[in-house]
C-alpha cells in the first residue's frame, strides 16, 4: 500500500478558495480533495456547469500552481432530498442522473480518477427495501459509467441516508455491482458504534475519510476521538488499501460541525495517519 494522503479543500470555508487550496499545500500535503456542494462550497456545481471546460482548465491551473495534485471530488446538491440516486419522482431521478454525468466530466477534464456521491434516502411513503433496490440499481450504473470512463465512483454512507449504518452500509456494497465507498467511520461513532461495525466496510472502500468524532458528535477535538485511526491504518496495508486517505475537517452548523479548530486538528490527524504508517 502506498499511502497517499489528501486534505479537503472545504476544510477552511471562511478563507478564499486560492488560500485554502494554498493552505492545504502548506500543511504539506500533496493531494486536494474537491468539494462541490451547491450553495455550501468554494466551488460550486452552478459556478462550473455553464462552462465546464473553462472551469476545469482554471481548476486544474489552481491547484497544480499550489504544487497539489487532485486526491478527487465530492459533489452533492443543494439538499439531500433534491435529484437523490433513489428519487421516486422519475422527473427528479432523470435530473439527478444528468447531474452525475455532467459531475463525472468535471472530473475527466480534470484528468481526476475518483468521484464521491451520496447513496439517497429512505422516503416516507415507500417500503425501505424498495428505496434501497432504488439506489443499488441507480448506483451500479453510476459505477459502470465511471468505470468505462477510467474513473472510480464512490458513495459516501452517511447519517441520514438509506445506509446510515455499518451494517446497511454493508449490504448496499455487496448487492451493488462495481460500487465502492467512500468511508468515514465518524457517521457510525457518533451513532455509538464501535470500528469493528465498520471495519468489514474496508474491503469495499476505494476512497477515505479521517478526523475526529465520538458518540454524538460526527465531529470532535482530537483528544476527545474514539476510532482508532493506528488500526485502520495497519488494516489498510494488510488489505493493500488502493484508494488515499482524506483529512476531511469541516466546518458547518450541521450536527455541531463548528466546533474544533480545523487547522490543529487537521495537523494532528495527518500526523497520527503518517506515524501510524510508517510505524
Amino acid at each position: 500500500m502506498e499511502l497517499k494522503l489528501a486534505c479537503a479543500d472545504y476544510t477552511f470555508p471562511l478563507l478564499t478558495h486560492d488560500q485554502a487550496l494554498k493552505l492545504v499545500a502548506l500543511l504539506g500535503f500533496r493531494y486536494v480533495d474537491i468539494g462541490l456542494f451547491e450553495e455550501r462550497s468554494h466551488l460550486q456545481p452552478a459556478h462550473v456547469l455553464p462552462h465546464l471546460a473553462a472551469s476545469a482548465r482554471e481548476l486544474s491551473q489552481k491547484v497544480s500552481d499550489c504544487g497539489l495534485e487532485f486526491a478527487g471530488f465530492f459533489y452533492q446538491a443543494a439538499t439531500f432530498q433534491s435529484m437523490a440516486a433513489n428519487h421516486p419522482d422519475a422527473r427528479e431521478h432523470q435530473q439527478g442522473r444528468e447531474f452525475f454525468l455532467r459531475m463525472l466530466e468535471f472530473t475527466l477534464r480534470c484528468n481526476a480518477s475518483h468521484l464521491t456521491g451520496l447513496p439517497g434516502l429512505e422516503w416516507e411513503g415507500v417500503p425501505y427495501e424498495t428505496s434501497l433496490q432504488r439506489s443499488a440499481e441507480e448506483l451500479a450504473w453510476r459505477a459502470e459509467q465511471a468505470r468505462q470512463s477510467g474513473t472510480t465512483f464512490s458513495v459516501e454512507a452517511h447519517v441520514g441516508s438509506i445506509v446510515p449504518t455499518p451494517q446497511k452500509a454493508l449490504q448496499l456494497a455487496t448487492m451493488t455491482p462495481g460500487l465502492t465507498l467512500t468511508l468515514d467511520y465518524t457517521h457510525f461513532a457518533s451513532q455509538g458504534f464501535p470500528d469493528d461495525d465498520a471495519e468489514p466496510l474496508l474491503r469495499h472502500a476505494a476512497h477515505f475519510h479521517a478526523r475526529g468524532a465520538r458518540k454524538s458528535r460526527l465531529q470532535a477535538p482530537f483528544k476527545e476521538n474514539v476510532i482508532d485511526y493506528p488500526r485502520i491504518v495497519r488494516t489498510m496495508k494488510q488489505i493493500d488499501y488502493p484508494g488515499f486517505i482524506v483529512i476531511e475537517y469541516v466546518w458547518q452548523d450541521w450536527e455541531h460541525n463548528n466546533e474544533v479548530d480545523n487547522i490543529s486538528e487537521t495537523v494532528m490527524m495527518r500526523d497520527l495517519i503518517e506515524k501510524s504508517f510508517n510505524s
